[in-house]
């Protein structure tokens, strides 16, 4: 949880670009309470996809990285795991996409926020890369 605070001011930006995104889809709906759940969780989203940026593979470009990780992230556990909670409780599949879609939009802003303003990787992850060291399960 270093890199959290590491990475305070982007993880913030992001969170904040979040809001703006999830307010103009659900601004109705997000006063008090829910306001503040929302942004507890869209700062939870910042750090979690801080994490993957700063651990992804430096293969593609950075801003393929940067979106792809966000879309990777978002295809392979907000999509499936939305859809099904909100069909669950008689959403639509339309209405089921259409929210998923906003977090989509919320996670590319995000990343893209997070990779603009940069990341700073923990002396850890700096070594580990430095001496071609990589963690296996044993």
């Amino acid at each position: 949880m270093r890199y959290i605070l590491s990475n305070i001011v982007p993880i913030a930006a992001a969170t904040l670009v979040g809001l703006a995104i999830l307010f103009l889809g659900f601004r109705s709906r997000l006063k008090g309470w829910p306001l503040a759940a929302a942004t507890l969780a869209l700062f939870w989203l910042s750090a979690i996809l801080a994490g993957a940026l700063i651990l992804a593979p430096v293969d593609a470009g950075p801003w393929t990285v940067a979106l792809g990780s966000a879309f990777i992230i978002w295809i392979g556990f907000v999509l499936p795991a939305l859809s099904i909670a909100l069909n669950v409780r008689g959403q639509s599949w339309s209405t089921s996409l259409a929210d998923a879609t906003w977090w989509l939009a919320i996670m590319l802003a995000q990343s893209a926020v997070l990779h603009s303003i940069g990341l700073i990787k923990p002396p850890s992850v700096v070594d580990a890369v430095a001496h071609g060291v990589r963690r296996t399960a044993t």
